[in-house]
C-alpha cells in the first residue's frame, strides 16, 4: 500500500481495436497501479501510456518515466520497455494539461512498397520523425493513421531514427505485430543499409562488435556510446564504391540497437556525412553548402533492403527504397563517381 494519502487504483489495460488501452483513469492526485493484458503484450511503454493518459503533455509522460517514477513490476524502466502480460505498472499521479487542441497531423501516406490486410512498408523520408513525443506534435505513424481513418490497427514495427529514410514496417494487425517483433527480436530479418563515410574504407568486408550503452547528456539528449559494459552490438559493413575521399558502404545489421551504425562508424573514425550528433560537423556544413559538388543538407543513412518472411503467412518477402535524389546527386557531383 502506498504511504500517505496516495491510494492505489488497479484496473487491467488490454488493447482497443485501434491499437491504444482501454480507458483506464489516470488519478491526478494519487498513485494509480495498472496489469498489462493479453492484447497489449509486446507494447512498448511509452506508446503504452501516451494512450493511457490521454490530454497529458507528451514531454511529461515521458519525463516520469526517464526520472524513474513510472515503475514495471516494481523496477525502473526505459521508454522503449516492451510489455508483457502481467505486467504491473506503477503510475504516479498526473493532470491533465492545459486543453490546448492539437494541430491534426496531415493525412500524408509516404511511399507504400508493400501492403496487403496485415503488413505494409513504406519508404519514409529523411527528417521525418517515425512516431510524435519528445517535442515532436506527429510523426510517420499519425499520418499514416490520418490518412487511413478507417484502419482498426496500424502500429509501427520498429523504429528509424529521424534523419534516416528507408524501409519502415507497419503492422496492420495483431498476430501481424507480435510475428513482426518475434522476427526482429530473433534476428530473423535482413536490414541493409547504404551509407557514406568521409574516408577511404580499406576492407571489403568488415565485422564490427562493440558493446553500446545509453547516456542522456546535460540537454536531456538521448545519446549512445562505445562501452565495454552495454550491450552487444554487431554489424558488417560491406565496401560498394569510393568516391575520392568518401566510401558508400552497405550496412548489414545482426543486432538492432540505438544508433548502432552512427555510433559504430564514428568510432572507427569514419564519419557519417551529415550526421549531426556524431558525426563531423565542419564536414556537415561543407557538404551543405555544396562544396564537394551538388549540395547535401541530410545524413546519408537509408534503409535501402528488408528481407524477411511474412508474419502470418511465412512466405518470404523481398523490399527495396530506392537511394533518395538528393543523396544520388551528392554521390554523382564527387570525384571518381561512378553509375549508382
Amino acid at each position: 500500500m502506498e504511504v500517505g494519502s496516495k491510494r492505489r487504483i488497479r484496473a487491467q489495460a488490454t488493447e482497443m481495436p485501434g491499437g491504444g488501452p482501454a480507458a483506464v483513469a489516470i488519478a491526478p492526485d494519487r498513485v494509480t497501479y495498472v496489469t498489462v493484458g493479453d492484447d497489449a503484450a509486446g507494447q512498448r511503454l511509452d506508446n503504452f501510456l501516451l494512450r493511457l493518459a490521454k490530454g497529458v503533455p507528451k514531454s511529461h509522460v515521458y519525463r516520469v518515466v526517464r526520472s524513474g517514477e513510472v515503475r514495471v513490476n516494481r523496477a525502473r524502466a526505459a521508454v522503449d520497455q516492451r510489455l508483457a502480460a502481467g505486467d504491473e505498472l506503477r503510475i504516479p499521479p498526473m493532470r491533465l494539461g492545459a486543453r490546448v487542441r492539437p494541430a491534426s497531423p496531415p493525412a500524408e501516406m509516404p511511399p507504400i512498397l508493400y501492403e496487403d490486410e496485415h503488413l505494409m512498408a513504406v519508404d519514409k523520408p529523411a527528417g521525418l520523425a517515425a512516431h510524435g513525443g519528445s517535442g515532436v506534435s506527429h510523426g510517420l505513424i499519425e499520418r499514416v493513421r490520418a490518412a487511413r481513418p478507417h484502419q482498426p490497427f496500424l502500429e509501427l514495427a520498429h523504429r528509424l531514427d529521424r534523419e534516416t529514410s528507408g524501409i519502415l514496417l507497419l503492422a496492420k494487425s495483431r498476430k501481424a505485430l507480435l510475428g513482426l517483433h518475434r522476427q526482429l527480436r530473433d534476428g530473423e530479418v535482413d536490414k541493409r543499409y547504404l551509407v557514406l563515410v568521409r574516408g577511404d574504407w580499406v576492407n571489403d568486408r568488415q565485422h564490427v562488435r562493440l558493446a553500446l550503452t545509453k547516456f542522456v547528456t546535460r540537454s536531456g539528449e538521448r545519446r549512445v556510446a562505445v562501452d565495454e559494459a552495454g550491450q552487444p552490438s554487431h554489424t558488417i559493413f560491406n565496401l560498394r564504391a569510393r568516391y575520392g575521399g568518401f566510401s558508400l558502404l552497405e550496412a548489414e545489421l545482426r543486432t538492432g540497437r540505438t544508433h548502432q551504425i552512427r555510433v559504430h562508424l564514428a568510432h572507427l573514425g569514419y564519419a557519417i556525412v551529415g550526421d549531426d550528433k556524431y558525426g563531423d560537423f565542419e564536414l556537415n556544413k561543407r557538404a551543405a553548402r555544396g562544396e564537394f559538388g551538388a549540395r547535401l543538407d541530410r545524413m546519408f543513412l537509408h534503409a535501402a533492403t528488408t528481407r524477411l518472411r511474412h508474419p502470418v503467412t511465412g512466405e518470404p518477402i523481398g523490399l527495396e527504397a530506392p537511394l533518395p535524389r538528393e543523396c544520388k546527386d551528392f554521390l554523382r557531383s564527387l570525384p571518381g563517381a561512378a553509375t549508382v
